[in-house]
């Protein structure tokens, strides 16, 4: 009456899901680490480190893709959305700072709200360099990394974003705005 060869079936394939899932989370774990050493870089000019991490987690996300393809259930499992979120804002931020361009998600090969996310990351990380090369006398750059912000945020005005992660952050970008605002007009007003 039961057939048994179907429940083992099952159950091989449940492990071998948890098996994959359980690689990919230290994937995820690893690109998290290698997002934030550029970041990390990038911030204090290091611009070769920043450089040679940046081929590194490139590599490194290609493989997981191919890895994830392999059980494509786990594509939609959320399991890398994090990882990918802080790729996006790594890259970017290296990216924007030494080639002043900024990838597509398609360049990235990321899903449209893996990129947003970090595209929200990415604008804080912005701000505070913009804000710090401001108060070393770099206003020319902090200026033009405030329009970028600007650029990006009048970009995300145009999407409709529910109630979710992507809301809260496009939300929080007011603030990284107000803040840039600020400072463009104490450099307006030290000029004279």
């Amino acid at each position: 009456m039961i057939n048994t060869n179907d429940f083992e079936e099952m159950k091989k394939e449940m492990e071998d899901f948890e098996q994959h899932r359980d690689y990919l989370i230290g994937k995820n774990r690893e690109i998290i680490r290698m997002s934030k050493k550029i970041i990390y870089s990038v911030h204090r000019n290091d611009m070769k480190e920043a450089e040679e991490s940046v081929k590194k987690i490139k590599e490194l996300v290609r493989k997981t893709d191919k890895d994830i393809s392999k059980v494509p259930a786990l594509l939609y499992s959320g399991v890398l959305k994090n990882a990918i979120q802080e790729y996006v804002e790594a890259v970017c931020f290296f990216e924007v700072i030494k080639n002043r361009k900024l990838p597509t998600h398609k360049e990235l090969n990321a899903q449209a709200e893996h990129y947003l996310l970090g595209i929200c990351d990415l604008i804080g990380e912005i701000s505070r360099i913009s804000i710090n090369s401001a108060a070393k006398g770099k206003e020319d750059f902090a200026s033009e990394m405030k329009e970028l912000v600007l650029g990006l945020y009048y970009e995300l005005m145009k999407f409709d974003f529910s109630n979710s992660e992507l809301r809260k952050k496009f939300d929080g970008i007011k603030y990284e705005v107000k803040r840039l605002e600020d400072m463009a007009l104490s450099i307006k007003l030290k000029r004279g």
